[in-house]
């Protein structure tokens, strides 16, 4: 397989009034989209005059180039959107250990393998109509969440995304937690439920806007955009430690063979400094992980999204038992 083949695009940033020769210069290869993330990328450029190339593509995507070019990968930054694929860069020894100046910023979900640092938090939640539905009718567990809908006739007027990765990974989390058994039972009846299914999330949660649909489980930050932009849609989170507040860890480390380890490590430092986990909170609406911004009144505490979230090893889910598990009921 070509590198053009799975890597959806190549951006390469350059600063004017410097020359090359002068230039350190970076490789980042990132999982996150470049619509969110590629500003980030053009202000560390400017601030630090380090010339930085970004190749965008999928988790899955980037792990595979890793593996295929080996040694010769011009990588020198890792910077995934799960934690799964994070964990499985540093399970096949693609990443370098970090130092402790590094993982001892972020306040919370630093991985116990020590070979990448957490960089943003993503909070799966009950997105709702609140003009059909108070939050303290909601059920207080995901898994419940079929029994509800039978009892209020929601047939068709829940929404879900089963391509989506964040679903995916919410899924691995209920193997592990609950085994395969419960897992299938649960997708099983929400199945049964007919339920829209959408292209994205941003589309999904448009659709509980319109009165489409009445709930749906998503991403905490594509409901912060609609209250953001004046629209009434609602989140909930369930009870403590329940699957379905999983919380999505984002984060970066730096190649194991990398040849530009002072500029990887000024770009990691970089993500979770102030001024970079302000961009995330103000611009995308994430979580930061160093609970020293200014928070947005809709979200949670960090500390809060710690509790809320199961206590679970976030970098061992069973992705691939869980995509096993949705091929095989013919949900993916």
């Amino acid at each position: 397989m070509q590198r053009r083949s799975f890597l959806i695009g190549v951006t390469s940033l350059a600063l004017s009034g410097l020359g090359l020769a002068q230039q350190q210069t970076l490789t980042v290869y990132s999982g996150r989209g470049e619509a969110l993330v590629g500003p980030l990328v053009q202000q560390f450029q400017r601030e630090t005059g380090i010339r930085v190339t970004v190749r965008y593509g999928t988790d899955a995507a980037i792990l595979a180039a890793l593996q295929e070019e080996g040694a010769r990968s011009p990588a020198d930054v890792v910077w995934l959107n799960t934690s799964g694929a994070l964990g499985r860069a540093a399970e096949l020894g693609l990443l370098r250990p970090l130092g402790e100046a590094l993982l001892r910023q972020p306040a919370a979900f630093v991985p116990g393998s020590g070979r990448w640092v957490p960089v943003t938090v993503r909070l799966r939640v009950l997105a709702y109509n609140p003009d059909r539905f108070r939050p303290e009718e909601l059920p207080s567990s995901i898994l419940d969440l079929p029994r509800f809908a039978r009892e209020r006739v929601l047939g068709g007027r829940m929404g879900w995304i089963p391509t989506y990765s964040s679903f995916q990974d919410m899924v691995a989390a209920m193997i592990a937690l609950h085994g395969e058994a419960r897992t299938r039972q649960w997708l099983e009846e929400m199945r049964g439920l007919n339920h829209r299914v959408y292209a994205s999330n941003t589309a999904m949660v448009d659709a509980i806007r319109a009165g489409e649909i009445d709930l749906a489980s998503t991403n905490h930050y594509y409901v912060v955009r609609f209250q953001r932009a004046g629209f009434r849609v609602g989140m909930t989170q369930f009870r403590d430690g329940d699957v379905g507040n999983l919380a999505l860890v984002t984060g970066a480390g730096i190649h194991r063979n990398s040849r530009n380890l002072q500029a990887a490590t000024r770009f990691l430092t970089y993500l979770l400094s102030d001024r970079g986990q302000q961009y995330f909170v103000g611009n995308i609406g994430e979580y930061a992980v160093t609970g020293r911004v200014v928070p947005d009144p809709r979200l949670l505490p960090l500390e809060e999204t710690r509790r809320k979230s199961p206590d679970l090893d976030f970098e061992r889910l069973p992705l691939e038992q869980a995509l096993r598990l949705l091929r095989e009921l013919g949900i993916l």
